[in-house]
C-alpha cells in the first residue's frame, strides 16, 4: 500500500467514492485503505491517485514512503503508459492533418483559378 488515511481526514467519504479499485473501507467510522485492493491508481486511466486528488483537505490521504525500486517501477509504468497513449494521439493528428491539408489544397487551387 502506498497511501494511508491520516488524522487530518474529515470523514467526508469522498476518497471512498472516487477510488477506482474500491480499496477504501470504513473501519470504526473512519476510512481505511485495504493494502490488498489498492493499486495506487498505477494501472488505471488516472495519473494521480484518486484518494489524494479527491481529498478536500489535501492531507487526509498521504503517500507512505516505499522502497526505492518500488517507486521507480511505479514511475516507469506511469511514464510508459503515457507514451503509449501519445501514439494514439499522434495517429489522430496525422489523420486530421491529412484530411484538412487536402481540403485546404483544394481551396487554394480553386482560389488561384479564379
Amino acid at each position: 500500500m502506498a497511501y494511508k488515511i491520516t488524522s487530518k481526514c474529515i470523514s467526508c467519504d469522498l476518497c471512498k467514492t472516487v477510488c477506482p479499485s474500491n480499496a477504501i473501507k470504513m473501519v470504526d467510522e473512519r476510512p481505511w485503505i485495504d493494502p490488498e485492493l489498492c493499486k495506487n491508481c498505477v494501472d488505471s486511466v488516472y495519473s494521480v491517485p484518486q484518494c489524494k486528488a479527491g481529498c478536500p483537505t489535501f492531507d487526509g490521504c498521504v503517500k507512505i514512503k516505499s522502497d526505492y525500486w518500488e517507486n521507480w517501477f511505479d514511475i516507469y509504468k506511469n511514464l510508459t503508459s503515457q507514451l503509449t497513449n501519445k501514439n494514439d494521439k499522434t495517429e489522430y493528428w496525422k489523420k486530421w492533418f491529412n484530411t484538412y491539408s487536402q481540403k485546404y489544397s483544394k481551396q487554394l487551387t480553386v482560389s488561384s483559378e479564379q
